[in-house]
């Protein structure tokens, strides 16, 4: 082995040569290697565990994002559900208005509808200068004493529909304008009880008995057995040939 000098305060020491165990170590190696190992082995471990969160973080990615892909696909088909519901619900509106405006369409009237409120019945034909009209009831001719009333020249709606009191029978509705509701409602609040004469160029038409007040403008007459006898009535309310 080669020498090794030492300097201690400037002075050369003399020379010595040693010559150590082959098993010996020097003071503090093994330690300092059992140090070295464990060093690392925690060096490994961390670059273990940092491998292996990155590892959980790639498949959490992964399944994260298929789950949020879902939840992103059940959103816009629950938008487009709700979308295409509120279409056909508008559609079905739009339906609705367009057939009731049809089915409702105004009626003018060929000639005015006199409505009167009957104060009295007299057997027989009127008198010259009644003030009346002459019907045909059961008992023959019958002579009508009538009060003021009202004139409609105008129907928003007049038609035949089945009956909803007497089964298999049918009755003729009509609906009244705006401007003449209010005095229709008025009429038949002061005649609750009794008949209301529906004259049309001075023939009487119709004679119904008023069981309420109609505020709303929609007066129903019932009665006609068949539906051909109330497509006449409907006929000469309208002011044409029965």
């Amino acid at each position: 082995m080669g020498q090794e000098s030492l300097r201690d305060g400037g002075r050369r020491s003399q020379a010595t040569t040693a010559v150590l165990p082959a098993a010996a170590r020097p003071p503090g190696t093994e330690a300092e290697r059992r140090r070295a190992r464990a060093a690392q082995r925690q060096r490994e471990a961390a670059e273990m565990k940092r491998s292996r969160a990155a590892r959980r973080q790639g498949r959490a990615y992964r399944e994260v994002a298929p789950a949020r892909a879902a939840d992103q696909h059940r959103s816009a088909l629950l938008v487009m559900v709700l979308t295409l519901g509120l279409l056909i619900a508008a559609v079905a509106v739009t339906g609705g208005m367009i057939a009731s405006s049809m089915r409702t369409r105004p009626v003018t009237l060929a000639a005015p509808l006199h409505i009167y409120p009957v104060a009295q019945v007299l057997p027989g034909q009127c008198p010259a200068g009644t003030q009346g009209i002459t019907g045909q009831a059961a008992t023959g001719l019958t002579c009508y004493r009538l009060t003021q009333g009202i004139a409609i020249h105008k129907v928003a709606d007049l038609r035949v529909q089945k009956s909803r009191v007497k089964p298999g029978g049918y009755d003729v509705a009509v609906t009244l304008r705006p401007g003449d509701r209010r005095a229709f409602a008025e009429l038949t609040r002061a005649t609750v009880g009794r008949d209301l004469a529906f004259v049309v160029r001075d023939r009487l038409v119709t004679l119904p008995r008023v069981d309420m007040a109609i505020t709303d403008g929609k007066v129903v007459v019932t009665g006609s057995p068949d539906r051909t006898s109330a497509n006449a009535l409907v006929r000469q309310l309208k002011g044409r040939a029965g």
